[in-house]
């Protein structure tokens, strides 16, 4: 593959701008934006979207901020911070680099493209904040920004309750609070190519397996085995971990804005 047919099979800025209706007015903004480091050091001058990546961070930190505190008004501060956290975890913004299918418009290096950099979660992931960052140079008008960003986060507004509660920290306190032991986690299978890994991991405590779990990362694999060990245990078991400070009604969907 050479440099020029690098270039040929990559959706051009000007094109992805048009089809998600962005409405730039300086477009090297969302080229740089698009612009991996690994493409910017084989092309002498070119700027890489590291730092465009640094600021769509702080302004998804507050817009997702700001978004949770007026959608559940009677959660308390720290579950907000758990909400926030979760949404703009790397796992997530790569979710909705997918959405917008920002892969064929990234700019990477040849070895970079090869290797599948293009589904690679990080990288979609820091691309997302590039692109907010970009938006937020061009537009200097946060309200847009939010108009922009704000559909991604009504798409998971049902489901983000269940994951309030990070289920490695739940099946853990619950676990010591039965006295049961520390959970371990091992990872007991690993298939696909390097960059599309799918992870199978299991949850033990005293060396028994309680729970398994499959993701893309070790940590997301861990946490959906926490998750099936959870939902394995009974009822009574359950009413324990909720007198440890969970909300009385067993039911945290009762945080949504009425």
């Amino acid at each position: 593959m050479t440099l020029n047919s690098n270039k040929r099979d990559v959706e051009p800025a000007s094109s992805l701008n048009d089809r998600l209706g962005l409405s730039f007015s300086n477009l090297s903004l969302l080229t740089r934006a698009l612009t991996h480091r690994s493409y910017a050091n084989e092309h002498e001058g070119v700027e890489d979207n590291e730092r465009l990546e640094f600021l769509g961070d702080a302004v998804l930190d507050f817009i997702v901020g700001e978004w949770a505190y007026h959608r559940f008004p009677e959660m308390p501060e720290g579950d907000l911070t758990k909400v926030r956290s979760s949404l703009v975890r790397n796992e997530r913004l790569a979710e909705f680099s997918r959405k917008l299918e920002l892969a064929p418009a990234l700019r990477l290096g040849r070895g970079e493209k090869t290797s599948g950099g293009q589904q690679k979660e990080n990288l979609l992931g820091s691309t997302f904040e590039a692109l907010v960052g970009a938006l937020y140079l061009d537009k200097q008008n946060l309200e847009i920004v939010k108009i922009f960003i704000q559909p991604f986060l009504e798409s998971i507004y049902t489901s983000i309750l269940d994951e309030l509660h990070d289920p490695k920290s739940d099946y853990q306190e619950l676990t010591q609070s039965l006295k049961l032991g520390t959970p371990h986690y091992r990872v007991v299978d690993t298939s696909g190519p390097d960059h599309a890994r799918i992870f199978v991991v299991e949850v033990l405590i005293s060396g028994e397996a309680k729970g398994r779990g499959s993701g893309s990362s070790k940590g997301t694999a861990e946490r959906a085995a926490a998750k099936d060990a959870l939902e394995k245990f009974n009822s009574k078991s359950w009413s324990r971990l909720w007198s440890q400070g969970y909300p009385t009604t067993n039911n945290p969907k009762s945080y949504i804005e009425k």
